[in-house]
């Protein structure tokens, strides 16, 4: 990899109940992401208190991590689709400046 050439992309890491995985990568899809990666039985301490991540009934019930990387004028309008859910459910979006070197992979 000589000539790297490196790109910034904001990466969005969404974390929300498994039961609504269909909902927000279909926003995703829909927004012409071209990929994302999805993270299954998260724990951590929020406002709610301690999750586990192990599979209690289904995997439903557990917390998952959406990571993507996108430019940066898609995060307000995927932003715009996601604050109505997360005004009614828990999860959070944490957004980041990150550099990527294929940045072919990123823009469908």
């Amino acid at each position: 990899m000589k000539n790297l050439n490196f790109s910034a992309l904001k990466k969005l890491e969404i974390i929300l109940e498994g039961a609504h995985q269909e909902f927000a990568t279909d926003l995703l899809d829909r927004a012409g992401v071209s990929g994302y990666t999805i993270v299954n039985n998260l724990s951590g301490k929020g406002q709610h208190g301690f999750h586990e991540g192990h599979l209690m009934f289904n995997e439903d019930a557990v917390l998952i991590m959406i990571i993507v990387a996108v430019p940066e004028d898609l995060v307000k309008p995927l932003l715009e689709g996601y604050a109505p859910f997360f005004s009614k459910h828990s999860g959070v979006v944490f957004i980041s400046d990150i550099q990527v070197t294929r940045l072919v992979k990123f823009t469908g």
